[in-house]
């Protein structure tokens, strides 16, 4: 299977980087042409300077490198202090965020004043989108103006010394608009007039585990390649590496939606791309009574971004970055999922590769036989599996896609679905859609403050007018690129063109990689992050 890591398939990524050149350009290929751009991004005050370098990859495929802006003087690193409730909190037992109501911001900044440490309050408010009405998110409270990390890091821990917890932050990162850059940022497009490879979704060798994108790009020979889908990242959440969403892979549903929130899916090895949003269906039968599914290859009971079946808590409404959990799941595994299928107690259905089954485990949890596969079941589901799955009895899976209006959705073999979230551009225009993807949590603004209305770097994907894929990357957290918001990332997208664009994941897992070598500079302390899947662009079709 060309998931498993075959040169198969390919991948269109967009990345903005922090100034690293593109690989040298073979002999067929153009040399690379630096020009000033008429068109300019909308960041930062106009006029800034621009430059675009445009790279040919492979025929159909091109890598264009954008540099807006250049250090600015105004920008400084400061330390931003974390608020705990307080007396005057309207919930003085909450634990310490970076917004809080206006009065449990000033009480911070006298105590540490009063301690020899001149406070600041800042009012911080945040763009309407579509869904989202925007305005005060709350306030926030920073000590000192410095010049370089180091100085703010020494502040920083003067204060922890003197009881307080906060982090040094550098000021470019806050997304004004005044800001003069710089910003790194990388695309990659796929014209299918042109392109004669492949573009699609790999997770490596199995999903439960994670690996680099430029060890996924490597090991299918990939032109080049970006980051994808969310993932499990502690394994508290689940099992690292699964997808946090929809993941379909060769036209299989190899991991369920979180219900609603948008996919990008890669038809026909890349040849047609688009934005859509699912939910889906799942049941196993046997002798005509059937069982609905709760989820697809994931640990049973935690349910990852939510977005799950009734009963999961807190919520089985999409709610990024948090974990649901549900104690009385029925979860069917397929061989993709792993060596052994997660272990705990339940009972499990272990099915031949004629779906017929061989075994019952209690606990759960072991290897699966050749071509077979097996459901998990927890809490009040055991009773129901039980009754359901005598051995020997043929047990059927059906697991069907949805679509936003409720339609079957059947991918073919060559399409791809990662999963992604929030929408930012649709029809041509700006669609944020925070809120209806779960990027607000009620009662939590830092949440909304950190992920979405600061800056981070992010991987972006989507497709233009004229049908060509676009995949981009910004770098981020370091002064040499600002980095993106959720609302500049949206607004990006639609002055490169793009006529639908969803946000994939960021922040550490934004990496893009081209002929064998990453490009631009991921963001986290350790270097390239493992990852859950990644686009891969191939140079030719199998």
């Amino acid at each position: 299977m060309k998931k498993r890591l075959c040169a198969a398939g390919a991948v269109l990524g967009v990345l903005v980087t922090s100034g690293a050149l593109p690989a040298q350009a073979s002999p067929a290929q153009a040399p690379p042409v630096q020009r000033p751009n008429g068109h300019a991004l909308p960041l930062g005050p106009a006029g800034l300077t621009e430059t675009r370098t445009t790279t040919t990859l492979q025929p159909g495929v091109t890598l264009t490198r954008i540099v807006r802006g250049d250090d600015d003087p105004s920008l400084h690193w400061t330390v931003e202090v974390s608020i705990p409730g307080g007396e005057t909190s309207p919930d003085p037992d909450a634990p310490p965020t970076a917004l809080k109501d206006r009065a449990s911001a000033d009480e911070l900044a006298a105590a540490l004043t009063r301690n020899g440490f001149p406070a600041r309050v800042e009012q911080v408010t945040t763009a309407r989108t579509t869904d989202y009405t925007g305005g005060t998110l709350g306030w926030r409270v920073r000590v000192g103006t410095f010049t370089s990390q180091s100085a703010a890091t020494t502040e920083r821990t003067r204060l922890r010394a003197a009881g307080y917890t906060g982090s040094a932050v550098f000021t470019g990162w806050d997304g004004e608009a005044t800001d003069r850059g710089p910003w790194h940022i990388d695309v990659l497009t796929i014209d299918p007039r042109t392109f004669r490879g492949g573009l699609e979704a790999s997770y490596g060798p199995d999903l439960e585990n994670r690996e680099t994108t430029s060890t996924l790009s490597n090991a299918a020979g990939a032109t080049a390649a970006v980051n994808a889908g969310f993932f499990v990242l502690d394994p508290k959440a689940g099992a690292p590496g699964d997808p946090a969403g929809v993941g379909v892979y060769d036209g299989r549903l190899l991991s369920e939606p979180v219900s609603g929130r948008p996919g990008l899916v890669l038809h026909d090895n890349g040849r047609r791309t688009e934005v859509a949003r699912y939910t889906w269906q799942g049941r196993i039968t046997a002798r005509g009574t059937s069982l609905t599914l709760n989820g697809v290859n994931r640990v049973p009971g935690l349910i990852r971004n939510c977005g799950g079946s009734e009963g999961d808590q807190p919520t089985s409404l999409p709610l990024h970055d948090v974990t649901c959990t549900n104690a009385n799941e029925l979860v069917a595994f397929t061989a993709e999922y792993g060596r052994q299928t997660p272990s705990g107690d339940g009972l499990e259905a272990v099915l031949d590769a004629h779906d017929r089954v061989v075994e019952l485990r209690s606990p759960r949890g072991g290897p699966l036989p050749t071509g077979g596969s097996s459901v998990q079941a927890t809490g009040d589901r055991v009773a129901e599996l039980t009754a359901l799955a005598q051995p020997g009895a043929r047990l059927t899976r059906t697991t069907t896609l949805l679509d936003d209006r409720g339609r079957r959705v059947s991918p073919s073999p060559g399409t791809d679905i990662v999963n992604a979230g929030p929408e930012l551009v649709r029809d041509g225009r700006l669609h944020v859609t925070p809120a209806t993807d779960g990027m607000v949590h009620p009662g939590d603004p830092s949440w909304y403050y950190g992920w979405v209305h600061k800056r981070n770097p992010r991987t972006l994907a989507g497709v233009d007018a004229a049908g060509r894929t676009v995949l981009i990357t910004s770098d981020g957290r370091s002064t040499e690129a600002l980095g993106l918001s959720i609302v500049e990332s949206a607004e990006v997208a639609k002055s490169l063109g793009l006529r639908d664009a969803v946000n994939l994941d960021g922040g550490g897992s934004t990496t893009m990689v081209t002929e064998g070598k990453v490009i631009n500079a991921p963001s986290d302390a350790t270097g390239e992050r493992p990852v859950g899947d990644a686009l891969l662009i191939l140079p030719r079709k199998h």
